[in-house]
């Protein structure tokens, strides 16, 4: 890394020729007119500007697909020398301003974009007590300003009119041919303008030729996930790109595929990717791009010789396209694949997975193992693993680092290795159910899909449990076993009335006729409306974990203990463990 200072007009020079360029990485640039002439006051004053910082192409880590800054039109054999890393505001609106020749590309306080032309104003700018922003003026793409109420109207679209008003066009600072020309005609015939412009020049334009942009240049050597993470210390705005962004610049910029199918547009790929696995899957419909990438990483990392699995945002960062395209068809097999196994756990819609951060996990194994995870030993062992990350709770937060070792330890164990430490180290505590009061809890999800494992019969349509499509299409929903109105009347704590254990699935019309009754009464509307015969009704009630003695006498105290004892057993049996109190 070199510290240094380069003259603002070479740097100029070179971003015209396409020797500077942005990464594609980079989002677009979007400067107000006020940002534009608070940039213009400080060159023109020669007051520091903050420091530019560029990196070296040609090494690991500038491997990206490049652009332009926006109004630069270089030439189509132009490679890029240096890429922009902070400093695109800055270096953009000068050089649409004082070297583009064309109206400056920005916005106004509306976000609306307007096209406009800088100039100084003479006078203003040599008087000492005078702000510099304000002898900065920006006007319209016709150079008219018309009069507004108390606001003077101005017109400068002649060269004559910019004479007669005293302003000097800024895109004409570095065209030292235009601007002589523009002195002599502004100061022929007037010899009182000639003091203003020898003060004019000291005061401004000096110190625009003279101005040294402060730089940091990366050396070419820089790798790659460091220069993201530069990147992002510097980003004024603060908003971190995503790895999904930084990849997207990084394939567009492969050389060897470019060369060979034209530019690989991620974007496009990940679209197509999703569309066809959500299409067919609707309990993927939540995946995310980088879940689908660190999938990719951890089947790539998996199979490199002497390389640990991984899939953290460095490893994501060093994934080269050919590795990409090489697994990411085997990975969008396996999450079909994934689909069909959440649905078999009876987990339909993406609201309903309770843990989305297990699919890369998931997908990887699949991936690795094959058809080896078909057999049912392998689709037992497979069921055990995800019950325990979802009432072990392992996966919430971070989980990038559990990623590759569930990968190792599980396929190991598939292949009659030792049981994963996952499994080992999954807990689920009796009283955890007290406080699993909604979908904001991964095992309070699972123990739905449970319930529908176990065959649960709807109260009212008792002909066939409930199916994972009655789910989808909201035909059923969650719903509490004592109403809400009688626990409140009879005292019952929050915490109970609320928790999942008070909670079961139910068709909308069984929910309806039980209404806010006690359960005593409700199940006998249930019987009166439908014609079930009460032991029928009680066999639909066993089939939720529901002792039917406790609703009918509608006594919650009895109900509760008894339901929580059998949910903590279904708990325990999808998780093969002992739970703990």
């Amino acid at each position: 890394m070199a510290l240094d200072s380069r003259p603002l007009g070479k740097m100029l020079d070179e971003v015209a020729a396409g020797h500077i360029q942005l990464p594609d990485f980079q989002r677009e640039w979007k400067w107000d007119d006020e940002h534009i002439i608070s940039i213009l006051a400080t060159v023109t004053m020669a007051y520091p500007m903050g420091v530019v910082m560029t990196l070296a192409t040609g090494g690991p880590g500038g491997k990206f697909k490049t652009r332009p800054l926006q109004g630069v039109q270089p030439a189509d054999d132009v490679r890029p020398e240096q890429l922009l890393l902070d400093g695109q505001q800055r270096m953009t609106a000068l050089y649409q301003a004082l070297k583009s020749g064309r109206p400056v590309d920005t916005f106004d306080q509306r976000d609306d974009p307007r096209n406009l032309w800088y100039y100084i104003h003479i006078e203003t700018a040599i008087d000492p007590k005078a702000d510099r922003e304000s002898a900065i003026r920006s006007l319209p793409e016709n150079k008219i300003i018309k009069p507004l109420g108390r606001r003077l109207g101005l017109d400068l679209t002649t060269i004559g009119r910019e004479y007669e008003n005293g302003y000097f066009p800024l895109w004409y600072a570095f065209d030292r041919d235009r601007a002589e020309e523009w002195q002599w005609g502004y100061t022929d015939g007037h010899p009182e303008r000639r003091a203003a412009w020898v003060a004019f020049r000291k005061a401004a334009l000096d110190n625009i030729w003279d101005y040294r942009v402060p730089l940091i240049t990366l050396e070419k050597e820089t790798p790659r996930d460091a220069v993201c993470t530069v990147f992002e210390k510097v980003n004024t705005k603060g908003v971190q790109l995503t790895v999904f962004e930084l990849l997207t610049a990084t394939f567009a910029g492969d050389e060897e595929y470019t060369g060979q199918h034209g530019e690989f547009h991620l974007p496009d790929h990940w679209k197509d990717t999703r569309d066809e696995l959500t299409a067919a899957h609707p309990v993927l419909g939540g995946l995310q791009n980088t879940d689908f990438l660190q999938a990719v990483c951890l089947a790539s990392t998996y199979h490199k010789p002497r390389a640990p699995i991984s899939c953290k945002r460095r490893d994501l960062l060093e994934l080269e396209l050919a590795d990409y395209l090489k697994w990411a068809p085997k990975i969008t097999d396996a999450l079909h694949w994934a689909g069909e196994f959440l649905t078999d756990q009876c987990i339909v819609r993406a609201e309903d997975l309770p843990y989305r951060t297990q699919l890369p996990p998931l997908a990887a194994i699949r991936t690795v193992l094959g058809r080896e995870t078909d057999t049912p030993e392998a689709r037992e062992k497979l069921a055990q693993w995800y019950w325990c990350g979802v009432f072990g709770e392992q996966y919430g937060g971070t989980a990038d680092s559990r990623f590759p070792r569930d990968v190792e330890q599980v396929v190991t164990w598939l292949r009659g290795g030792r049981e994963p430490e996952s499994i080992q180290e999954a807990t689920f505590v009796d009283q955890r159910l007290l406080t699993m009061n909604s979908r904001n809890s991964a095992a309070y999800k699972g123990v739905f899909a449970l319930l529908l494992q176990w065959g649960c019969i709807d109260w009212y349509y008792t002909d066939k449990p409930i199916s994972g499509d009655q789910v989808a299409d909201g035909t059923v929903d969650i719903h509490r076993i004592f109403p809400a109105a009688w626990c409140d009347k009879n005292r019952i704590d929050v915490q109970r009335r609320d928790s999942v254990v008070n909670k079961t699935l139910l068709s909308g019309r069984a929910a309806k006729t039980l209404g806010k009754n006690a359960p005593s009464t409700g199940l006998e509307m249930l019987e009166r409306e439908t014609g079930i015969r009460p032991n029928w009704l009680d066999d639909a009630l066993v089939s939720h974990v529901i002792d039917p003695a406790f609703l009918r006498a509608s006594e919650f105290d009895g109900f509760f203990h008894s339901r929580m004892t059998d949910l903590v057993h279904l708990i325990k049996q999808a998780m093969a463990k002992r739970a703990t109190t």
